[in-house]
């Protein structure tokens, strides 16, 4: 299974989009003030929340979706 990081980076290269250009996207997108380094910080950390994920999933035009599996005994 993929982390968050690797499934976001994933995501980015598939858009064109660069990790500087992100930051300034969920910037606009939170209001909040994101930097290359920072979410670079968090990606490395595994500190990066889920409504930030959910934001980046926004901005990427994603939308993250809960499944529920069959319990298998």
């Amino acid at each position: 299974m993929l982390t968050a990081r690797e499934q976001i980076k994933f995501l980015l290269m598939k858009e064109k989009m660069t990790i500087t250009e992100l930051a300034r996207e969920l910037t606009d997108y939170t209001g909040r003030e994101y930097t290359r380094q920072g979410i670079s910080n968090k990606f490395s950390r595994g500190t990066l929340k889920y409504d930030e994920v959910i934001a980046i999933a926004e901005i990427l035009g994603y939308e993250i979706e809960f499944k529920k599996v069959p319990f298998e005994e």
